[in-house]
């Protein structure tokens, strides 16, 4: 074959107002009060058409027609029996990252962070692989409920509960309430006569004012965010006296959540640093905490240029980090736990797409259209996230070409992948994918312009099933009552 060569379109520049750009994957200069952003172009694949490494789930393969199969079931049939867009959901893949973790952070709680992505499924497979639950809302704990999820296993989150949240949490006896804030404390403290047996076990969350690398709308521990206790000002300390001295309560812990899509360990170690701080000066008055919380926001692989910590290696470091603060401080060690959501669900999905229309822009790029869009995967607007794309129905010989894979959406702002390359032969009809989309995706998908979200296809050992069928517009009729 050809040696390829990549096309020859110079980074264009475009006037962003903003204070801080987003550093990656762009160059940033200033011309006057505008930041000018000169996007690059990502890195040429040595073959556009092949499977690239570390970003697809486990199962993901391509036949020698350049079919794209996962969980042995060829993508092409997938879309031919269920329609695109549709979210593909790779068992298997789930059910290993689950194993792993477990086994990683053995002598850890491990709360699968079900807000990354929710089904019975995903719910049935996280119980039976030994792991807890982490809910936010009443909806995602009757998921909890639905597949029978022991209730001393789940953990539930959220910065403004409502009092109907915490009743149903009440009433389903979950192990542990995570309070974010004095009024969350009023408004349990305030329930706790209508269930006269219950003394639920909380968690404080405390903002420790340390700053994820990662993008601004979720890094959640530095002081200017909706999230906890201050730790600096002290209202973290007040906090934990009062429940203290209330004995209404049964307080375990500290907990903290820095941010998501976190690549490196520093940011947990910080925190987990002024965590232990916290606890030895409780300590100093006879206060003991016998649980840490440290959340999650593990990151994945979204390219092949991303390197994420694996987990075994993560839960080494956590340990260590903590164990070594207690023993400078002269304090117990305490039991430790973590909430990985997308580190388990991103990986296990990807979606399939249709192309409808292609645009070459000379000197620019080219747009592909595919029948979905932001409704389905609001991350790269949201959260400026970087995605890859695979022709997944057939092969090609062709050049790459720079692409922008961009949906059906009255938004310029639409995009699914902002930059990669395909092969320059893309035209309608063709099926192309976009891995790592199992967190967030789902979860986040709305539906601008009255469009029915996609279903959730499960594949496993050749065999595909919807898990959640495809929205339609008599559904989204039947909400509106006129």
């Amino acid at each position: 074959m050809p040696r390829r060569r990549p096309p020859n379109r110079p980074p264009y520049v475009k006037s962003v107002h903003s204070a801080r750009p987003h550093k990656n994957p762009h160059r940033c200069l200033r011309q006057g009060n505008a930041v000018s952003v000169v996007e690059t172009q990502p890195p040429l694949p040595a073959d556009v058409s092949a499977l690239r490494t570390g970003i697809w789930s486990t199962t993901a393969t391509q036949d020698q027609d350049g079919v794209l199969n996962i969980g042995g079931v060829p993508v092409t049939e997938i879309a031919e029996r269920y329609g695109t867009p549709a979210y593909v959901f790779d068992e298997a893949d789930f059910r290993m990252r689950c194993t792993t973790y477990r086994e990683a952070f053995h002598d850890f709680d491990i709360y699968y962070a079900s807000k990354a992505f929710l089904t019975r499924t995903s719910a049935r497979i996280a119980k039976e692989t030994g792991l807890s639950l982490d809910v936010c809302t009443e909806g995602e704990l009757a998921y909890a409920k639905a597949v029978d999820f022991p209730p001393e296993r789940v953990l539930m989150h959220g910065n403004n509960k409502s009092e109907a949240e915490l009743a149903a949490a009440l009433e389903y006896g979950v192990g542990r309430i995570v309070v974010d804030s004095r009024e969350e404390l009023d408004r349990l403290e305030a329930l706790l006569p209508s269930f006269p047996n219950s003394r639920p076990g909380v968690l404080l969350r405390v903002t420790v004012g340390v700053r994820a690398d990662t993008h601004a709308h979720i890094a959640t521990a530095h002081e200017d965010q909706k999230f906890g206790f201050s730790l600096v000002s002290g209202e973290a300390e007040e906090a934990v006296r009062r429940v203290v001295d209330n004995g209404l309560l049964e307080l375990r812990g500290l907990h903290s959540h820095i941010g998501s899509q976190i690549l490196t360990t520093q940011g947990f170690e910080a925190a987990a640093k002024r965590l232990v701080g916290l606890r030895a000066k409780l300590a100093e008055d006879g206060i003991d905490l016998p649980e840490l919380d440290l959340g999650g926001g593990f990151g994945i692989a979204y390219t092949s240029e991303d390197q994420p910590t694996p987990a075994a290696e993560m839960a080494d470091i956590l340990r260590t980090a903590v164990a070594k603060e207690c023993a400078q401080l002269g304090v117990s060690v305490p039991r430790l736990a973590i909430e990985p959501g997308r580190a388990i669900a991103g990986p296990s999905g990807a979606t399939l797409y249709r192309v409808g229309t292609v645009k070459h822009r000379e000197g620019i790029r080219t747009f592909v259209a595919v029948d979905g869009g932001m409704s389905d995967n609001v991350r790269t607007a949201l959260y400026a996230a970087t995605y890859t794309v695979q022709l997944a129905g057939r092969i090609s010989d062709a050049a790459p070409t720079l692409v922008r894979v961009v949906g059906k959406h009255c938004d310029a702002g639409d995009v699914v992948v902002r930059d990669d390359h395909l092969p320059a032969d893309v035209r309608a009809g063709d099926l192309i994918a976009v891995p790592g989309t199992g967190a967030y995706c789902r979860s986040l998908a709305h539906n601008y312009n009255q469009i029915p979200r996609p279903p959730v296809i499960a594949v496993l050992e050749g065999r595909a099933r919807e898990i959640v069928r495809r929205e339609t517009v008599a559904d989204l009729m039947g909400l509106d009552v006129g």
